[in-house]
C-alpha cells in the first residue's frame, strides 16, 4: 500500500508538470485567440484534476498504511501543503477561468512537492503526544489556510511581474528579483539533496543534544556545520568547519547552507544564459494579464485563507496544546511564528480595507506573507529546535 501511494504521488507530479506546459502554451502562442486559450486551458485543468485525484489517492493510501493522517512528519506535511495549494488553485481557476494562474501556481506546487521528497519518507508510529484526533484537525486546517494564502502570492507575483519596470537602480525591480532568487534557492535544495543521495553520501556524528544526552546524527550532505560537541564517527568524509550550540539543529542548518550555495550557483547560471534578470525574462509571459483581476484574486485568497488559518493555527492549536501540555500558549518557536503570520495578515486586511492599499502595495504584501509562511516551513522546522519542529 505504501509503494502504491508513492507511485500515485509520482504520477501527480508528472501530471502537474505537463499541465504547466499546457497552461504556458495557452499564453505563449502568437496571435492567441480566446478559443485557443480555452482549448489549452481545458487540457491543462483536466491534467491538473487527474494529478490532484492521484495525489488524493496517495494521501488516503498512506493514511491506510500508517493508520493515522499522513501529516506527522516534514515529508507528509509538505506534500499535503502542496496538495492543498493545487486544490486552492483549481477552485480559483473555475471561478475566474484565467490560465496564467496555472503558469505560476503549479510550478510553485511542484517546487513544494519536490522539496518534500527530499525528506525521509518512512512510515513510523506516532509518538504519544501526537496520538490525538487534533493532529489531523489542527494540521490539515493550518495547511489548507496557508495554501489558500499562498495563492495570493501567486496572484501578487503575476501582478508585479507585469507592473514592475526593470530600470537601472529600481528598488522594486531589485526586490522582485530577490523573490525569484529565493525560489531558485529552494530548487538548489532539491538539486543538492538529490545529487548527494544518488552519490550515497553519509556521515554520522555522536553529539550532545539540548537535553544534555548523547545522540547520533546522520548527515546526508557534507558537514559545513557540525552538532554540539560532535564527534565524527564516519571515515573518509570532511570534518565540519564550525560547531553549533545545542539550541541549533546543526544538521538542518547545514542543509539550508547547502541550499543557498547550490541555489546561488543555479541562479548565476540562469543570469548568464538569459543575460537579464529572471523577472525581466518572465515579463513577456504576463503582458496580457488583467491587473485588476490579479488584484481581486489576491485579495479574495487572503479573505478566505486568513480565517481558515486562524481557526487551525491559533484556535485549534491552543485547544490541542491545552489537552497535550495543559497550557494554551507556551511561546514555542512555531507558536510564535503562527502568531506572527496571524498578525501580518490581519494587518494586510486592515491596510487594504482602511488605508486603500490596493494594486502594487497589496501584491507586495502578498509576497511578504508567503515569505513568512515559507520561513515557518523551512527555518522554524529545520533550524530552530522546539516542541513543534518536525524531525
Amino acid at each position: 500500500m505504501a509503494e502504491w501511494s508513492s507511485n500515485l504521488l509520482y504520477v501527480s507530479f508528472i501530471m502537474y508538470l505537463i499541465a504547466t506546459l499546457f497552461f504556458g502554451g495557452s499564453i505563449r502562442q502568437k496571435n492567441t485567440t480566446e478559443t485557443n486559450q480555452k482549448k489549452w486551458g481545458f487540457i491543462g485543468i483536466a491534467l491538473t484534476l487527474v494529478g490532484f485525484a492521484s495525489q488524493l489517492g496517495y494521501f488516503f493510501l498512506r493514511w491506510g498504511a500508517s493508520g493515522h493522517a499522513p501529516v506527522s512528519n516534514l515529508f507528509e506535511f509538505t506534500t499535503f501543503f502542496g496538495m492543498m495549494l493545487v486544490g486552492a488553485f483549481i477552485i480559483l481557476y473555475f471561478m475566474y477561468k484565467t490560465t496564467i494562474l496555472g503558469v505560476i501556481a503549479l510550478p510553485f506546487a511542484l517546487l513544494v512537492i519536490a522539496y518534500a521528497s527530499m525528506f525521509p519518507k518512512d512510515i513510523s508510529p506516532l509518538i504519544p503526544a501526537l496520538q490525538s484526533d487534533w493532529l489531523k484537525i489542527h494540521v490539515t486546517t493550518v495547511s489548507a489556510g496557508e495554501a489558500i494564502l499562498s495563492i495570493s502570492f501567486v496572484a501578487g507575483l503575476i501582478y508585479l511581474l507585469k507592473s514592475v519596470q526593470h530600470t537601472k537602480g529600481s528598488r522594486q525591480s531589485f526586490w522582485l528579483e530577490t523573490v525569484m532568487y529565493s525560489l531558485v534557492v529552494v530548487l538548489g535544495f532539491v538539486v543538492a539533496s538529490t545529487a548527494f543521495t544518488l552519490g550515497h553520501y553519509e556521515a554520522n556524528f555522536q553529539y550532545v543534544n539540548q537535553q544534555g544526552e548523547e545522540a547520533i546524527s546522520e548527515y546526508t550532505l557534507p558537514a559545513l556545520v557540525g552538532p554540539n560537541k560532535g564527534e565524527l564517527l564516519s571515515e573518509d568524509v570532511m570534518e565540519p568547519l564550525v560547531e553549533m550550540p545545542a539550541l541549533i539543529n546543526a544538521k538542518k542548518l547545514n542543509t539550508v547552507i547547502w541550499s543557498f550555495m547550490v541555489g546561488t550557483v543555479i541562479y548565476l547560471l540562469l543570469r548568464l544564459i538569459f543575460r537579464k534578470r529572471i523577472a525581466a525574462k518572465m515579463q513577456p509571459l504576463v503582458k496580457n494579464v488583467n491587473l485588476d483581476l490579479m488584484d481581486e484574486i489576491g485579495y479574495r485568497s487572503v479573505l478566505i485563507g486568513f480565517p481558515v488559518f486562524t481557526l487551525g493555527g491559533l484556535i485549534f492549536a491552543m485547544i490541542w496544546a491545552q489537552i497535550a501540555w495543559t497550557r494554551f500558549w507556551g511561546w514555542d518557536p512555531k507558536e510564535v511564528w503562527a502568531l506572527v503570520t496571524f498578525l501580518f495578515y490581519a494587518a494586510f486586511l486592515h491596510l487594504r480595507l482602511s488605508k486603500g492599499w490596493h494594486g502594487e502595495k497589496s501584491a507586495w504584501l502578498a509576497v511578504v506573507g508567503v515569505a513568512i509562511i515559507l520561513f515557518n516551513l523551512v527555518a522554524v522546522n529545520l533550524i530552530i529546535a522546539g516542541l513543534h519542529s518536525y524531525a
